[in-house]
């Protein structure tokens, strides 16, 4: 990492000590990160993460199912993101807490009972419901990747976290292919089937093989809640990665929920299965990223996330003149996900690298803003696409990108900026 972005002023220092004094953590007892452990991790992150995703390509069929509008039938895909954001907000930092093992299996009991309540909807709110449950019990993968952090030797800390994440992003990225193609043949609900089943089978991989860190945070509930304001107010480096996150994954949702209406449109005329496969080409993105951690070291970090930032722009300048294309929407797809996935991994890497002992918590920052950005994304495409349709979406991209890199170069260079605090 950039010196830049993990030396602590001795404001910082004070404040770290500060915070390692209030709630002490000890490293006794925590395995090393085993090749085998990475890979459970990794595969379970992507199989978990997909069921935030399945409804994206299939909202054009659960519209006609309940006869309602494409608008109308977009809040599922918000309600989703929403509950995912809230369950990173109130179930993740409890992984500082309680024993991580039982509360990751504690949460797979309720993503099945979640899964299977979606397949049973007998109407639109039923099925909001089911939505946002879904979500707020989808939250495993958030903590995976501090759990992968910790373990890791400080450096293969880029590379573990690179390789949960890309694990994530794929499995975002997939879950919309299989979601697609199983919808198109069997109907929208047995994708719901398919991954309830899937949660029980890693529940039990998990119960047997996943080593248990002991809880390092010594206090209650109330505390460790307070204590997210706390490394919100004196963390510039994770307000900035926040910042950059939430409006960054803005854009990226806003194009995903308006690519199935785009596709169902002149001159495509394409189903769900056709707009699922754009997760298979964004795959290729994903997996370009994840030599961004192996690249760190040599290339500072403000530059990675500059290059990151620029490629969004690009993307989204491809998606705007050739998105009535095929070529266009999939040269457009790679760049994107690729420049997205970039800055998301140094988002993490740069907060992670402070050492305060709280991953948990600064994770939980990061990523329920990143969810917030999300659904204001989902939102903000839903009314796009109804009143300027496809150009209207890319518009909301531009906007959202040209403020992650409005921010970063004023802030980047010091890893957040002290003045960012009073800004």
């Amino acid at each position: 990492m950039n010196n830049s972005e993990v030396r602590l002023e001795p404001k910082q220092q004070e404040q770290k000590n500060v915070e390692q004094k209030i709630n002490p953590y000890t490293v006794k007892d925590k395995p090393l990160l085993t090749r085998s452990t990475l890979w459970l991790m990794t595969i379970t992150t992507g199989v978990v993460v997909g069921n935030n995703y399945y409804n994206q390509p299939l909202l054009g069929l659960m519209a006609k199912d309940f006869r309602v509008t494409e608008s109308q039938i977009s809040i599922i895909a918000m309600l989703t993101q929403i509950g995912f954001a809230l369950g990173l907000l109130f179930i993740v930092p409890l992984g500082d807490m309680m024993r991580r093992k039982k509360l990751i299996l504690v949460t797979f009991s309720f993503m099945t009972i979640s899964l299977i309540a979606m397949t049973i909807a007998p109407n639109l709110g039923f099925l909001c419901v089911a939505s946002f449950l879904v979500g707020f019990t989808s939250v495993a993968p958030q903590m995976f990747v501090p759990m992968a952090a910790e373990m890791a030797t400080p450096q293969k800390r880029n590379s573990a976290i690179g390789m949960v994440m890309s694990g994530l992003l794929l499995g975002i990225l997939l879950s919309r292919v299989v979601s697609g193609f199983v919808g198109e043949i069997w109907g929208w609900k047995m994708i719901y089937y398919i991954a309830a089943v899937a949660m029980i089978t890693l529940a039990a991989l998990i119960f047997i093989k996943l080593p248990d860190i002991h809880p390092s945070f010594k206090g209650n509930y109330s505390k460790l809640m307070k204590s997210l304001i706390h490394l919100t107010e004196t963390q510039p480096v994770l307000r900035l990665a926040a910042f950059r996150g939430a409006l960054g994954f803005a854009g990226f949702s806003a194009f995903w929920i308006a690519l199935v209406f785009h596709l169902e449109e002149a001159p495509f005329h394409a189903g769900s299965s056709v707009a699922g496969l754009f997760g298979l080409v964004g795959a290729v993105g994903a997996l370009a990223a994840a030599f961004v951690g192996k690249i760190a070291t040599r290339v500072p970090p403000f530059n990675i996330v500059l290059t990151a930032t620029i490629l969004l722009l690009i993307s989204w300048m491809i998606l705007y003149f050739g998105g009535y294309t095929y070529i266009g929407l999939v040269v457009g797809v790679i760049l994107l996900d690729l420049g997205l996935q970039s800055m998301h991994i140094m988002n993490q890497s740069s907060f992670f690298a402070l050492n305060l002992g709280a991953n948990n918590r600064l994770n939980t920052v990061y990523m329920f803003s990143y969810f917030v950005g999300g659904s204001l994304g989902t939102f903000l495409a839903s009314q796009a696409w109804k009143y300027y349709q496809w150009n209207g979406v890319i518009g909301i991209g531009i906007i959202c990108t040209l403020l992650v890199l409005g921010a970063h170069i004023v802030y980047g260079k010091n890893g957040g900026g002290h003045h960012l605090s009073h800004g």
